[in-house]
Parts: C-alpha cells; sequence; structure tokens
C-alpha cells in the first residue's frame, strides 16, 4: 500500500499543472460562460482531458485528506461551468 508521504512528488506536479495551466484556463472559460458564450470543441476536449484525469487522481485525493477540499473546490468549478454552458446552448 502506498504511503500519503510517497505521493508527494506526484501530488506536487499535479498541483503545480493545476495552478499553472488548468486554473488559468478554466477561470477565462468561466468568465466566457458568464458572459452568455458558449463553449468551443477545443473548451469541451480540455474539460473531457479533466475530468479524465480526475479519474486518475482520485486515489492521490483519496489518500491525502487535506487535498479533498481543494479537489472538490476544483471539481465544483468545473460542474459550474459546464452547467453554465449548457445554459448558454440553450438559449
Amino acid at each position: 500500500m502506498t504511503e500519503p508521504s510517497e505521493d508527494a512528488g506526484v501530488i506536487g506536479t499535479l498541483v503545480e499543472r493545476f495552478e499553472k495551466l488548468r486554473l488559468p484556463r478554466i477561470l477565462e472559460m468561466k468568465d466566457r460562460v458568464d458572459q452568455g458564450e458558449k463553449l468551443t470543441d477545443i473548451d469541451m476536449e480540455f474539460l473531457g482531458e479533466v475530468f479524465e484525469d480526475a479519474k486518475h487522481i482520485k486515489k492521490y485525493v483519496d489518500r491525502n485528506p487535506k487535498f479533498q477540499d481543494v479537489a472538490a473546490q476544483a471539481m465544483g468549478l468545473y460542474s459550474d461551468i459546464t452547467n453554465k454552458a449548457l445554459e448558454n446552448e440553450k438559449k
């Protein structure tokens, strides 16, 4: 069984990727959907990758509870964006 301390390198990389790559892009997407825009095909592909990665990241979050709140907030943000984008599509 993997100990949480052994996960430190992987988690560090995941946090860095989130802060530098994913968060800026997702905040830009949120601004656009909040202004009534629709998601592009590239946005949808990005979200698909994020949700696929979430399946693999879950085991690290489960073993390291201090990251559960951050992971939940990130997934909530992704959910908010997809829900708002769906509303925009219906208009």
